[in-house]
């Protein structure tokens, strides 16, 4: 069950905590996809949501070390229930021989959906740190959707399952 968060009472500690936990949800998302599916091939979708995850923790990663610049080791007032599926992409979302188009379409709606949150949370924001660093990601989200759309040149233009003929079990007459 996720807690209401009340964003006016968020301090920068607080919000860098959310934005790890946010980070490290959708890390752990694509991580999950990515084994669920198994890849096949290179470029297929698990490896597309592999690098994925990779990204998050690199962008998870530079969070956590900014909050312990700030904040040392100071005990985080946030917790995983404050949040759920805020860039993750939801559970439900694999499916098998997902094809890599269908693979960052996933991704895409992912990233604006952070967008959204940060965009959404913006005017209950009272503290200006919070508000820049809020700002901050909502901006980094757009931009993460910027490369998504260039990375569309990449892949066949199919939602289309990714199958091999010769993978489909086709029962004896």
């Amino acid at each position: 069950m996720t807690v209401q968060l009340d964003f006016s009472k968020l301090d920068l500690q607080d919000a860098l905590d959310l934005a790890v936990l946010i980070e490290q949800e959708a890390e752990e998302r694509y991580r999950w996809f990515a084994d669920m599916l198994g890849e096949r091939y290179p470029g297929d979708a698990a490896d597309f949501f592999s690098m994925m995850a990779r990204n998050e923790k690199r962008h998870g990663d530079e969070l956590a070390k900014r909050r312990l610049a700030l904040f040392g080791e100071a005990p985080s007032r946030v917790t995983a229930d404050m949040i759920e599926d805020v860039e993750a992409p939801g559970s439900g979302t694999p499916r098998p021989f997902m094809s890599p188009r269908h693979a960052l379409e996933v991704a895409m709606e992912s990233e604006i959906k952070a967008w959204v949150f940060f965009d959404r949370a913006l005017p209950g924001i009272k503290d200006p740190a919070v508000r820049i660093l809020f700002e901050e990601l909502r901006d980094e989200e757009a931009i993460h959707q910027g490369l998504l759309e260039k990375q569309k040149a990449k892949y066949p233009d199919t939602m289309e399952p990714d199958v091999d003929p010769a993978d489909v079990d086709t029962p004896a007459l």
